[in-house]
Formats: C-alpha cells, structure tokens, sequence
C-alpha cells in the first residue's frame, strides 16, 4: 500500500493524469462543438425547408378547395409510410405531415378523406395555431415521444395548414455520432496514458538517477555522481551537472574535515608531548628541591638553571602554538611598503653576529619595496636561518638572495648542508615535524608557510640528501585581495 501510495504521487503519474485530463477536456469540447454544429445545420435544412413551404402558400393566396389535392396527398402520404409503430405501440409514424384546421381549431376532413390520427395528433399538440403561423421560425413538437419541426399557414379562407417533419432521423444519427466519438475519445485517452508513462519514465530517468546516486551519497559513497543520459534534456542536464558540481565540492569539503581533523588530532597529540617534556623536568627539579635534595649550591644553581631553560623552551613553544593558531584564523596583517632587500641584510648580519665563521654570500643590493608585513616577514627570514644554524654544520655555505621576476618577488635561502631525504622534504610542513629527531620544535617551517600563505604567496623546497638544502619563497609585490 505504501508503494502504490507513493506511486500515485509520484511526478510521472500526476504527468499522465494531467495529459490525459487535459486530452478529455480537450475532446469533450471538441465533441460538444461538433455535435452542436451538426444539429444546427441539420436543424436550419429542416426549418428552410418548412419556412420555404410555408411561405410558397402565403405567395400563392390559395383557399381551402385549392389545397384539397395537397391535404389528400399528405394523408395518403401518412396511411402509406413505413415505420410501423411507434416504441409505445401507438401511432404509425411518418416523416412528413400536412393537416387543415379550421375555424373552430379542430382538424377538418379534406373531401371525403378524414384526418388521420397521426394528424390529430399533430393538431391536438399545437395549442395555438395562430401564434405557430406569426412565428418566424419552426417550433418543436412532440407527437408520441417522437420529435418534430412545425410551421403554420393561414390561408385566405381563415383555414390553418400545419407542416411538421420529424427529427428523429436527426436525433439518432447525432446519438450515433456521439458514441463514435466517445469510443474513438476512450481508446485514444487510454493509448495517451500509455505514452506518457513510456516518455515520462524516459524523461524522468535522470531524476531517478539522481535519488539514487544522492541514497549512496547518504550510505557514505562520496565518488559517487549522476550519469549523464542518452538522450539529454536541457534542464535535466543543467541540473545534472549542477548536482555533480555541488557532490564534488561536498566531497571535497568533507575530505578537507577529515584531513583537518587528523591534523588537528595529530597536532594536540605532537603539542602535548612537546610540552610534557618541559613539564616534567621542571616538575622533578622541583621535587628534588622540595624534598630537600639539593643541597649543595651548585646543584641548585645547576638545577635553577635547567627549570629556567625548559621554562623558556615551554615559553618559546607556546608562542609558537599561537603564532600557527593566530594564522589559521587569518588574522588582518599590517601591510605597508617594507624593503625586502634591508630585511634580508639584516637577516644576515644576526647570522654573522651569531656564527661568524659560516660562510655566506648575501645578493640584496639596493632597494626592492614590497607592500607586506614587516613583522611576518622578518619570522619568516628568522626561522628559515634559525633552520639553517641548528640542521647544518657551522663551516656549511649559506646564500641569501631576492630578485624580482614578472611581477613576483623571490626570496632564497640555499645552504650547503646534509639536505633532506624525499620523504622528510614531503613533511617539511607538517607542525612538530623534525627531520631524524632532531632539535627544535619542529614549528618553524609551518610557520614559515603559513605566513607566506597570509600574503598570497608560496614557499617551495628543493633538496638532496648530502647537498643541501634551499628554499624559495615567491610574494606578490601587491597584498593579496
């Protein structure tokens, strides 16, 4: 029951249902028309000729004796037609009929012929005989249930001649006519409804498709799509891309949760392992103090001291955490025209300050203004040579340079140190990612990418394992929109 409640509501039989009201409406109209037309023209030969008869008698002035010989073939006419009798067994019918009345309104006898009883009849059902003769057109009248057209004449003696001529051939051909259409009506409504459903289950076919592709959606299967048709039909194919479009962005913004939810599991995990490490040794220095086990004051300053570096180290750590957080929130950057090339010897002086046997070649001379934020690019420039001092060894070459290219500013860090295998450079990225182990948090290079990110811009990384290591950051030279 479901089912065939669901089916009669379904789009594809509400089409067949409204094609097919639509056709019966449209032939019961037709019917109607063409069956009322038929009547009026048959009906307009009859009354022509009634009217024609009627006033051929008013043109010729004739009496009573002179329409003997009428009257007397009107009744041999009616005595002599066949038929039978009628369906209640009474009067014999005739098509044609011609009776005289007279003065006192009653049939007269024409010679020695007396009025027939079909005759009678015709006299009996008009009730006033003069009005039918001043009538502009035929009246109808029914003599034993059997219809008929009547004119009146008045003659010039005062005798009244009544004409009528049946209607039943009329009326039975149009019942005939009108159960011919009604069949032809039935067979052509059923053989619509056939149709449509055939077309509307081709048509709709696409829409059927797509309940179903959105059902696997639903069950988990994002790769799946709406086919395209055969036979296409503009709208439904609008709609089928329309829907493929909106699936793909679905299925692309649910792998971007899944992806940033592992990111986000796997950061919490890497940040609290990070900082239980510092946690822990101030927690035990501490225990040592309070239990009164430190008592020689160079293990207390020794220990003072630790606390203090791992207390910088957590401090240090958490900066970073909310650098990264403050630039996954996409913070607003104060742009203004900084000169990249100062930056970059600045850069390099702190690297000469703090490691002033490594080699380094600097390539920034002159101005090269870019609309930026200082502040972001100087970390930027910090974590890379940060990078730099802590991965490679002190005599490793280091070169910096900035160029600009096409429109596009390029800044590059290239050292000469142990390089990266092909699966850490793929990781460089990744927060709290350290390449064998090494020192530091492991954040400086998600920083890095994410600030360059913020200015619209890209940070590449090229490497070989035991030939070091460079790193190309590309800025607009306008910030981005």
């Amino acid at each position: 029951m479901r089912r065939a409640h669901r089916g009669t509501h379904s789009l594809r039989a509400k089409l067949t249902w409204v094609n097919v009201a639509l056709l019966a409406l449209g032939i019961v109209t037709a019917t109607a028309v063409s069956i009322m037309g038929m009547r009026h023209f048959l009906l307009d030969n009859i009354d022509a000729e009634l009217t024609s008869s009627r006033d051929s008698l008013h043109r010729m002035g004739l009496t009573m004796k002179q329409i003997e010989y009428i009257s007397a073939l009107g009744m041999a006419l009616d005595n002599l037609s066949p038929g039978g009798t009628d369906r209640s067994g009474g009067l014999p019918r005739a098509d044609t009929l011609i009776v005289a009345i007279g003065a006192s309104g009653k049939p007269v006898p024409i010679g020695s012929l007396k009025p027939t009883p079909r005759q009678r009849a015709l006299a009996s059902a008009v009730d006033d005989p003069g009005a039918l003769v001043s009538a502009s057109q035929p009246r109808d009248v029914t003599l034993d249930g059997d219809p008929y057209r009547t004119v009146g004449a008045r003659l010039d003696d005062g005798t009244t001649v009544l004409m009528a001529t049946s209607t039943e051939s009329l009326h039975s051909g149009i019942k005939k006519a009108l159960k011919v259409d009604a069949a032809f009506g039935v067979a052509l409504l059923g053989l619509l409804a056939v149709l449509t459903m055939i077309s509307a289950h081709h048509r709709l076919r696409p829409l059927e498709d797509m309940v179903e592709t959105a059902s696997a959606i639903a069950d988990g299967d994002l790769t799946r799509r709406v086919p395209s048709s055969r036979t296409p039909v503009l709208e439904t194919e609008q709609l089928r891309l329309a829907l493929n479009s909106m699936l793909h962005q679905v299925e692309s913004a649910f792998e971007t949760r899944e992806r940033s939810s592992a990111q986000l599991r796997r950061f919490v995990a890497d940040a609290s392992h990070e900082l239980r490490t510092p946690l822990s040794a101030i927690r035990g220095y501490l225990q040592l103090y309070d239990k009164g086990m430190l008592r020689d004051p160079a293990e207390r300053t020794r220990a003072w001291d630790r606390v203090n570096a791992e207390a910088d180290r957590m401090g240090r750590l958490v900066d970073e955490l909310l650098t990264l957080a403050r630039l996954d929130q996409q913070p607003e950057l104060r742009f203004r025209n900084v000169d990249l090339s100062r930056l970059v010897r600045d850069a390099a002086d702190d690297l000469r300050v703090q490691e002033p046997e490594r080699p380094l070649t600097v390539r920034a001379d002159g101005a090269l203004l870019i609309h930026a934020d200082e502040s972001g690019l100087r970390k930027v420039l910090g974590n890379l040579l940060g990078n730099v001092r802590v991965h490679t060894p002190a005599d490793a070459p280091v070169k910096l340079g900035v160029e600009r290219v096409d429109g596009l500013v390029r800044l590059r860090v290239e050292d000469r140190g142990p390089g990266l295998a092909a699966q850490d450079a793929a990781r460089i990225f990744d927060r709290f990612f350290r390449a064998g182990g090494g020192a530091g948090s492991g954040l400086g290079m998600a920083i890095v990418q994410g600030v360059v990110t913020a200015h619209g811009g890209e940070v590449e990384v090229e490497t070989t394992p035991g030939e070091g290591l460079t790193v190309t950051v590309t800025l607009p030279a306008q910030s981005p929109s």
